[in-house]
């Protein structure tokens, strides 16, 4: 009896497998308007397809980071936040240049480690234990990206801007290779990159 029920739910987990092909409903909504179109009158020429909205045009504008006061910064290791699951909140942080930064393991299983190629150049790396809080002078200017280590692949990953963001041009230019890590939540890199 057991057995009747459990084929019709195997086969809609395996249509909705199939049609949705691992993508989020929201990015293929998003893919579905942003197609570029041309209108064009019987006889006239269409020119070059435009498109008729795009991603940006559809979400409000990005609200920006602004500098955070003080010179002690805590950010917390979670599980589940308001930004979603497995993340660094504050996700995204502007600091002074000198400032340090607190990672408290809030819940089990993580740490904080720059992320190789995504920090300032001659910046200090660190890469805290599991489940042990880490702080961190930030003492040479520009971009600093972190991750997780055990869920990377999720996209656990947080962005702190020290002083001028000297160095984002090069953060920018890596973003396609990190975000090949990602099996989830792979916009947030550049989510977090847009608010500074």
């Amino acid at each position: 009896m057991k057995n009747k029920n459990f084929l019709p739910l195997l086969v809609i987990t395996f249509t909705f497998a199939l049609f949705f092909n691992g993508k989020k409903y929201d990015e293929m909504v998003t893919e579905r308007l942003s197609t570029n179109v041309a209108i064009c009158l019987e006889g006239q020429s269409c020119g070059a397809a435009t498109a008729l909205s795009s991603p940006s045009s559809m979400t409000e504008s990005v609200e920006k980071v602004q500098l955070s006061e003080g010179s002690e910064h805590v950010v917390q290791m979670l599980n589940s936040g308001g930004g979603g699951q497995m993340i660094f909140e504050p996700a995204v942080l502007k600091v002074s240049l000198g400032d340090t930064v607190h990672f408290k393991a809030t819940d089990m299983a993580h740490n904080s480690a720059s992320m190789e190629g995504m920090i300032p150049e001659g910046a200090k790396k660190w890469s805290g234990a599991m489940n042990q809080d880490i702080s961190v002078v930030l003492d040479t200017e520009g971009v600093y990206v972190y991750q997780c280590d055990p869920h990377v692949m999720m996209a656990m990953i947080g962005v702190i801007q020290v002083g001028e963001a000297s160095n984002l041009e090069q953060i920018n230019a890596s973003v396609a290779n990190k975000k090949s890590q990602f099996m989830l939540n792979s916009e947030r890199l550049e989510n977090y990159l847009s608010k500074l």
